[in-house]
């Protein structure tokens, strides 16, 4: 059995592990590589993998690093089936015909700003792309393991990470000999909001694990809550408004819930509270079909409430006409929208009509990454940059961490010793983090195996004996 890391080797994104038989080539996830423009488009225009002699592709989940460029996967020649969780497969379709959407209209625009005899920008992939993917579509649910022929047995355990996000258990006969592999995906954290905790699994001939913070513990998430409420109590008593920037899949969905359990305790006040966000609210609809896969604390709290995601002053905005209308408002209110770095959606429109009134405040939910707007209110600059202009910033600024949805260090230790209490990692390969998290994980994971982890290169290929 031969393994190849065509992408997540060293970095965080692109997720895509070739794994090779003496009878199959399946491909773990088929993400889409992120970072500077050229760059990323260079690596995303072509496969390592060879997309007409795949057998399987197996999805772990529907971010985009994992499933972003599947569609393109379509468009060289892939017809085989695509194996993920029910819910998994509901999302990606959302995500990956948003991304679609927002190709074809950068491609239009930068089609605009070439020069003449340039040769013309195409969108990595089309909406039909999208539509000839999703039917490739093979969906099944947690624990149930599925035959895939008399050499591979395929089963998704919960991974905690987003909705429908699987740890991948393969068994697979190669010439002879059973081997068991098993792929992370990306690990949830325990104890979190609306998901189950991460499921164990019983050892693996072959790990290969994701290290997005494999050297980093995430602050307690039960302070979360609380001072989101502080905050939103000290805003509104001033007369203003809290602006709440937050990723459309996993992250409005856990906000949305927090404020539904205050609203029913009575602590919330009674303002208006909007999601402005279609690609937020049209994914919220998937949380509600779902919602038999949620933790048991909101399988309990639905015996009284049956509707996690909606109350009184809940309102989810559809239109550009309202989502301006609340722009002209002048009362306290709650807005969360898209995206959670600041970097473009409805939100923005918010910021640039909010950041400068003392009363209003900016609720940052995580981490911001460099050069992005997010980044600029996190430092509370004197101005920040936003459609091209300086706006002064005046309103208050509370960045608040703990939901991020990736296992810290203790989240990781407790997997690896619950997974090795009933079995072994053999060779385990560490993917999915920058160097520093990898070396991290690397320095704890390897008291749980029978070999040195490897941190893979990009590219690189290894014979399992």
């Amino acid at each position: 059995m031969k393994i190849t890391f065509h992408g997540a080797a060293g970095e965080v994104t692109g997720s895509q592990h070739l794994i090779e038989t003496s009878e199959r080539r399946i491909l773990l996830d088929c993400g889409l590589f992120q970072g500077p423009r050229a760059e990323a488009r260079r690596k995303n225009e072509s496969f390592g993998c060879g997309p007409q002699h795949l057998d399987a592709v197996i999805l772990s989940h529907a971010h985009a690093d994992h499933c972003g460029i599947m569609p393109r996967l379509y468009r060289c020649g892939y017809r085989g089936p695509v194996f993920s969780t029910e819910a998994t497969a509901d999302i990606a379709e959302l995500m990956l015909q948003d991304s679609a959407k927002i190709q074809a209209e950068d491609a239009k625009y930068l089609q605009r700003k070439l020069k003449p005899g340039h040769p013309s920008f195409e969108p990595l992939y089309s909406s039909d792309d999208v539509s000839g993917l999703m039917k490739l579509f093979e969906p099944f649910g947690f624990d149930d393991t599925q035959e895939l022929g008399n050499d591979c047995r395929l089963t998704f355990r919960t991974a905690g990470h987003i909705l429908g996000a699987a740890i991948v258990e393969l068994e697979l006969k190669d010439e002879g000999e059973w081997k068991r592999v098993v792929f992370t995906g990306d690990l949830g954290r325990r104890d979190m909001p609306l998901l189950e905790d991460p499921s164990p699994v019983e050892g693996a001939d072959v790990l290969i694990t994701e290290s997005t913070y494999g050297n980093r513990v995430h602050p307690p998430v039960s302070d979360l809550k609380q001072n989101l409420l502080d905050a939103i109590r000290r805003t509104t008593k001033r007369g203003g408004r809290v602006i709440i920037p937050a990723f459309s899949l996993g992250r409005t969905q856990q906000v949305v819930y927090s404020l539904n359990e205050l609203f029913n305790k009575g602590e919330l006040p009674w303002v208006p509270v909007y999601v402005d966000s279609p690609l937020a609210t049209r994914l919220t609809k998937i949380f509600r079909r779902h919602d038999d896969i949620l933790n048991e604390n909101v399988q309990e709290s639905m015996k009284d409430d049956p509707y996690p995601f909606d109350f009184e002053t809940l309102t989810y905005v559809e239109t550009q006409h309202e989502s301006k209308a609340i722009n002209d408002r002048d009362e306290p209110c709650v807005i969360i929208s898209a995206s959670g770095m600041c970097e473009g959606g409805r939100v923005v429109h918010h910021l640039a009509h909010g950041v400068g009134d003392e009363r209003n405040s900016i609720v940052l939910m995580g981490y911001q990454a460099p050069g992005t707007l997010g980044r600029q209110i996190a430092e509370r600059r004197d101005y920040v940059k936003i459609f091209d202009r300086d706006f002064t910033l005046r309103a208050e600024v509370e960045q608040l961490e703990g939901l991020s949805a990736h296992a810290d260090v203790m989240d990781f230790k407790w997997w690896f010793s619950e997974s090795t209490k009933r079995g072994h990692f053999g060779q385990a390969f560490i993917v999915h983090g920058e160097p520093e998290s990898a070396e991290g994980l690397r320095s704890i994971l390897k008291d749980y195996c029978d070999e040195m982890p490897i941190i893979p290169r990009r590219g690189q290929t290894f014979t399992i004996d």
